[in-house]
């Protein structure tokens, strides 16, 4: 007991954040009012007397002249643009010291006044951290992904050790300490530049204890995960604990993805003495998995449940309860869940299927010496989820009058969807209709969709695909504009010519117009196994049409 206290009393030389594993809320306070030992630095984007950035003359960096403080509007060019294959160091000290806060931000990747053409996605920007002049970086990630951001989507995170205000102010608190030196720096892997990067690290000079482990953070992803084998989210041999993980997953199968169970080996054992209940369970949720976010666990981003393709993220915060290991830890998901019956080799549905979904993920942990993780995060070309589409047919192609009713058509481009969209605009309810023709190349499992706009102002259609009647009726109203997905059939379609027909039914009582935005139609591909047991390759999809879920 005596040498723990006295192990505790070592760490608080460092930050009191780093007895957070051990105490609660009120005596990380109590500790702060307590005197605190070293210099308070910062490592910053701000303007610099003799620098240029922006406008003309030569572009000059000079991150250790003086802060600019006068009145001409160049003193508040405080950020930087950062070009595609650059790299740019945010942080480059010599220690010994502890990084206690970083914040960043820029410009999302949409088109705007200030980026004409876009910028670079935050999943196209890798984040490497390395400490004490180690060639392998201690921390490498997309910068979305270790700010619990994936999927290249900007959510909202409030937590303890990372907040992401507003989906645009990127902040961690992670507590790093390092003895000779610290690197910070993005590597630019987009085809478009990082517009408008701002960052403010701060960090404290001071001693670090010899037995101070360091901070590390690793990305890895498989797309799909790998049959037979559980996802392994980190592997490493040493003396450390494990604080916390990022797990993005993007479903290949119809129904539920996470009945899986986290399995953790502890210091080489050949079975996992810690082993959970459900995917859901280890993110400290229930019954399921909604968007959220609190101190220690979080969903930013759930798109829709059940789909094809869906997007799931999540996270989990070891602070209180940190996994401790002493020769090595091994943390691994399981991937289990439900799944439809035709990619069920009994043909029927239940619990427990091994499915085949696209996993990624971000460990982190604190641990002393060198890690033996050997991943390494892909190029960005690689991070990117690899398109699941057969077809796509772009609605904004049939505009034309023989596609629709009578009322007005028009291509429009709106900031929720890849695509401009039709926008359709009866003259009436009645009778409205709009049509997109669509061709199958090969006779293979498929899922077909559409991909449409929910507003204000939209209607209620019903789809047919040449004649069939597909599912119920679909309600476009929302009270805040947003891109869905509406899952309509899975069928083997035969090569050939289809029309998908959207047929007005009225609206919704409080919706103010009839209208339809249609971005897309899709036909989705299934997993190979679907096609490998054939279950319903001759089943008659216009007697049966059937949606799994």
């Amino acid at each position: 007991m005596a040498s723990q206290i006295e192990h505790m009393k070592r760490l608080l030389i460092l930050s009191p954040l780093l007895l957070a594993p051990y105490l609660a809320p009120a005596q990380i306070l109590e500790q702060l009012a307590k005197p605190q030992e070293g210099r308070s630095r910062r490592a910053t984007s701000t303007m610099r007397v003799g620098e240029v950035r922006r406008g003309g003359g030569e572009r000059k960096l000079l991150p250790k002249a003086d802060p600019r403080g006068d009145l001409d509007e160049a003193s508040n060019w405080d950020n930087f643009r950062v070009a595609p294959g650059e790299t740019h160091v945010l942080l480059d000290e010599q220690g010994p010291g502890v990084i206690t806060h970083i914040w960043l931000t820029f410009l999302g990747p949409e088109p705007q006044n200030w980026a004409k053409q876009g910028s670079a996605n935050h999943q196209e920007m890798l984040l490497r951290m390395f400490w004490d002049g180690n060639p392998r970086p201690a921390v490498e990630a997309p910068v979305g992904d270790f700010f619990a951001n994936c999927f290249g989507q900007r959510r909202e995170v409030v937590s303890l050790p990372v907040i992401v205000e507003d989906a645009d102010s990127y902040n961690c608190f992670w507590n790093m300490p390092f003895r000779k030196s610290a690197r910070i720096e993005i590597v630019n892997q987009s085809e478009k530049e990082i517009a408008l990067l701002y960052y403010n690290i701060d960090w404290i000079q001071k001693g670090v204890p010899p037995e101070a482990p360091y901070f590390y953070a690793q990305y890895r992803q498989e797309y799909p995960v790998k049959h037979g084998q559980d996802y392994v989210v980190l592997d490493t041999q040493g003396k450390g604990h494990y604080v916390g993980t990022v797990l993005a997953v993007r479903t290949r199968s119809p129904a539920w993805f996470g009945e899986g169970d986290e399995k953790i080996y502890i210091d080489g054992e050949a079975k996992p003495s810690i082993w959970g209940t459900g995917t859901e369970d280890y993110f400290l949720s229930a019954w399921g998995l909604k968007v959220t976010s609190t101190p220690y666990f979080g969903v930013p981003y759930f798109d829709q449940w059940g789909i094809v393709g869906g997007h799931t993220s999540a996270y989990r915060w070891h602070i209180n309860d940190p996994l401790v290991f002493n020769t090595g830890i091994k943390v691994t998901l399981e991937h289990f869940g439900w799944i439809s019956p035709d990619e069920n080799p009994a043909h029927k549905s239940n619990s427990w299927n091994e499915r085949e979904d696209d996993f990624s993920s971000v460990a982190y942990w604190y641990q002393t010496g060198a890690p033996t993780f050997e991943a390494r995060a892909p190029h960005a070309r690689e991070r990117k989820l690899p398109s699941l589409e057969r077809v796509t047919v772009l609605a904004r192609d049939f505009t034309g009058a023989q596609y629709h009713a009578p009322g007005a058509s028009l291509s429009q481009a709106l900031e929720i969807h890849a695509n401009p969209q039709l926008f359709y605009k009866p003259e009436k309810a009645e009778g409205a209709w709009l049509e997109i023709p669509l061709k199958v190349q090969k006779k293979e499992p498929l899922r077909l969709l559409l991909n449409l706009t929910k507003a204000d102002d939209y209607g209620k259609y019903q789809a047919y695909l040449n004649g069939v009647k597909l599912g119920g009726v679909i309600d476009c109203y929302s009270a805040k504009m947003a891109a869905e997905e509406v899952h309509l059939l899975d069928f083997w379609p035969d090569p050939g010519l289809y029309t998908l027909r959207l047929e007005c039914v009225g609206r919704n009582p409080v919706s103010q117009g009839n209208f339809l935005g249609l971005e897309s139609v899709r036909l989705r591909e299934r997993r190979p196994r679907v096609a490998d047991m054939a279950h319903e390759k001759d089943l008659d999809w216009r007697k049966t049409p059937r949606l799994y879920q």
